[in-house]
């Protein structure tokens, strides 16, 4: 392919990697799916698009940290600003209201970084840690929902927020 230039691709280009890779970023993809359904469905956030990013772009960047950089301070850092840049993202998805000072978002903020996690722990291949986070992520995601609404419908958090205001 880039013979006539004489560059010899196949010295730097390794494909038994790129399959490697591509298998993790693909699993990092699919654990991602079913949180980026619900909140696709029941946000007006991030969705099946947003989520499934994060996590691929987290599991590229760990999985170049980890082929590139042989020291562990050094790697340290590097997994420590992609938490950051995650938490940028995240606080992107958290809006305040001016009317009523009503915060939302924070679930798709902390799903995203959940997201993150996934990404990134595909890309150590702890598989274990990945697969609890998707599930328990979205078990929250599709509980809470419910959950939330039913305390919301019957008034609890309201009734006991006036009385704690009235008392103090």
């Amino acid at each position: 392919m880039l013979d006539f230039l004489g560059i010899n691709v196949e010295h730097y280009i390794e494909w038994g990697a790129i399959l490697r890779h591509l298998v993790l970023i693909g699993f990092a993809l699919l654990l991602t799916l079913p949180v980026a359904v619900n909140r696709e469905a029941y946000s007006s956030g991030g969705g099946v698009r947003t989520f499934p990013l994060v996590a691929i772009a987290t599991c590229s960047y760990t999985l170049l940290c980890i082929d590139v950089i042989g020291n562990e301070e050094a790697i340290g850092k590097f997994m420590a600003g992609i938490v950051t840049g995650i938490g940028f993202i995240g606080g992107g998805a958290i809006l305040k209201s001016k009317e009523d000072s009503k915060v939302s978002g924070l679930a798709n903020a902390a799903s995203i970084w959940n997201t993150g996690a996934i990404g990134m722990s595909v890309a150590w291949q702890r598989f274990e840690i990945a697969i609890i986070i998707a599930v328990i992520n979205f078990l929250i995601l599709r509980i809470g929902y419910n959950a939330k609404k039913i305390v919301k419908e019957n008034g609890h958090c309201e009734d006991e927020y006036e009385k704690k205001s009235d008392s103090g």
